[in-house]
């Protein structure tokens, strides 16, 4: 690959939000190469409402080539990086000044945008079709899609079952407490400190029945699981950087968010080993902070010139339906209409499409 003539060679690997912000951010900065297995940006906190609603995906769901109009899309997946160039699946080298790892988590999808919408429309049609339905998880994603399944489709019978002793478990006492009051209140059956045994599911009538750990059989016509993923990271450690990776996966950076011991290899997102909550809003600060240091180094700035990444308190905003949600910020934890304006009822991608320099 040739060097662009002056301009510098910026690799970002991983097309989230991360990847996606920077991406358009330095376009016409540098000769971008965006690598992602798949086609497109998913907005991914709006998910959950496209499951429900499935017409909601089709702007959440952004083909890269919609915000990356001066950039060059490889749809792969990278599998080994040397000191100058980065290896794809198909087999091609793309060489770089400088690399961003924003691979996130790993997460099997489809690889276009059509064909995620059409399996929006599946898990429509598979709630739709259900009379009860099993959540497994009871983080974020667990409450928030029984939450818009209770909101949307009130007859159905949903149960929650999470093995921990709370729910919310990564954010405050409080956030957990109105969760489930709010989830109750719909009629949600809440089963804590229970995992679910989904090689021992059996035929009842009509439906699955699954054993939990306490000996319990849930009667359901479907599930969804919505437990952590895994670090997208694995590959990592047949390349340069296997020995800049923490116990967990992560990728060890500085102040600057460059990966410790590589001046010109930058990582941004959950892949980070940064002691914060991983959330979206985060990736984006992230990718702010390195766009900023990116034209200054391509500028010939100093390093000592370089801004470094600060992070703040923790925050977090879980939508509870349409209308509602709960939302912990430093001090207090609120929950009902006020949260939800500010995310449940659009879920931010108006403000993520303008962003990315869409129409909303």
């Amino acid at each position: 690959m040739d060097s662009g003539g002056d301009r510098r060679r910026v690799v970002i690997v991983g097309g989230g939000i991360g990847g996606s912000i920077l991406a358009k951010t330095i376009q016409f900065n540098a000769d971008v190469t965006l690598i992602d297995p798949k086609e497109y940006l998913e907005i991914t906190w709006a998910s959950l409402r496209n499951m429900v609603e499935p017409s909601f995906a089709e702007r959440s769901v952004i083909n890269h080539r919609e915000y990356l109009t001066n950039g060059r899309m490889v749809t792969s997946s990278a599998i080994n990086i040397t000191n100058t160039e980065v290896l794809t699946a198909e087999g091609q080298n793309i060489g770089y000044d400088y690399l961003v790892l924003a691979t996130g988590h790993r997460d099997p999808v489809p690889t276009t945008k059509t064909d995620r919408l059409n399996q929006y429309q599946a898990e429509n049609q598979k709630i739709k079709s259900a009379n009860s339905i099993l959540v497994v998880g009871g983080g974020p994603t667990g409450v928030e899609l029984a939450g818009e399944i209770a909101t949307d489709f009130p007859e159905k019978k949903v149960t929650l079952v999470h093995k921990g002793p709370r729910l919310l478990e990564f954010i405050g006492l409080k956030a957990g407490a109105k969760s489930l009051r709010w989830l109750t209140s719909r009629r949600v059956e809440v089963k804590l400190e229970q995992a679910v045994d989904l090689n021992s599911t059996s035929d009842g009538n009509g439906g699955q029945v699954y054993q939990t750990s306490t000996g319990e059989s849930i009667k359901a016509d479907c599930h969804f699981i919505c437990v952590g993923k895994p670090l997208a990271s694995a590959w990592l450690n047949e390349t340069i950087l296997k020995s800049n990776l923490d116990k967990s996966g992560r990728l060890m950076v500085d102040e600057y968010l460059r990966v410790k011991g590589h001046s010109n290899i930058f990582a941004i997102g959950d892949i980070t080993d940064i002691p914060e909550l991983k959330q979206g809003y985060l990736a984006q600060k992230h990718a702010m902070v390195v766009a900023k240091n990116l034209k200054l180094l391509m500028a010939g700035g100093k390093e000592s010139k370089m801004s470094k990444y600060e992070t703040g308190s923790a925050m977090a905003l879980v939508s509870l339906g349409r209308k509602e949600g709960v939302a912990q910020f430093p001090f207090t934890t609120i929950s009902g209409c006020v949260p939800g304006l500010l995310k449940s009822r659009n879920l931010f991608v108006d403000r993520t499409r303008k962003q990315m320099g869409l129409k909303s």
